[in-house]
């Protein structure tokens, strides 16, 4: 029986869910202690998140950062808040998919089923766990994690998705549209700084794992990865 995470402040919403959840033959729990969302999570082992995005102590960006440097699981955020940047930050911050309140029992099943397809069932296609290799740098794209020698860094999705990308490129320039492209299909929430921020906190993450400059700037073009530094060298 598959097992799903409620993490809500509203007693009322959080029942109701788990109600309807449990109807349709899933197990559920409900997190009621928000600044220990983690243990629970690590003693209950959900197969996906119900995320609120309001919440005690931390809100449900914070918690859905913590739970992907441990879990690819799919989260589902459900929250009051209809502006399109409240979602544009769910998807950002690793979550799967939103849905607003006030919502239907229904929508909440089949974007459940849905997730639990995807991941789990007869759309999921990824069968082993992908490794990226390159010089002594492994990317764990599914793990969220970045590694050279003995050291390691947790990633955001978009972050694993940049350095992808620059490894898939290695030698060759990867174009700002490109990357763009791939990151971001709708166009419409990118402004002209999101790539340059997120390039940013990419090159923190190597810095992290001590290769500082990786990340070089093709200026009018784009980025790629700087070798010398992957290898230990010209630092």
């Amino acid at each position: 029986m598959q097992r799903i995470l409620i993490i809500e402040d509203d007693p009322k919403i959080a029942e109701h869910l788990q109600a309807y959840i449990q109807k349709y033959g899933f197990a559920s729990s409900i997190v009621d202690d928000f600044d220990h969302v983690m243990e629970h999570f690590q003693k209950y082992k959900p197969d996906l998140f119900l995320l609120d995005i309001n919440l005690p102590s931390y809100d449900g960006y914070y918690w859905c950062r913590q739970i992907r440097k441990q879990s690819i699981c799919p989260v589902i955020f459900i929250s009051a808040r209809v502006g399109e940047m409240d979602q544009v930050m769910a998807l950002e911050n690793g979550g799967d998919d939103f849905i607003t309140k006030p919502f239907h029992p229904e929508i909440v099943i089949a974007k459940i089923r849905s997730q639990l397809r995807r991941a789990y069932g007869e759309y999921a296609v990824q069968v082993e766990e992908r490794v990226l290799e390159l010089e002594g740098l492994q990317l764990y794209p599914e793990r969220l994690k970045l590694t050279v020698k003995d050291k390691a860094v947790p990633l955001s999705k978009r972050e694993a998705d940049l350095i992808e990308s620059l490894i898939e490129r290695y030698r060759r320039v990867a174009g700002r549209e490109d990357l763009l492209e791939k990151l971001w299909d709708d166009q419409m929430y990118v402004d002209e700084n999101t790539l340059n921020v997120n390039i940013t906190r990419v090159r923190k993450k190597f810095e992290a794992v001590g290769m500082k400059g990786a990340v070089e700037t093709v200026r009018g073009v784009g980025y790629r990865l700087n070798i010398s530094r992957i290898k230990g060298e010209g630092q």
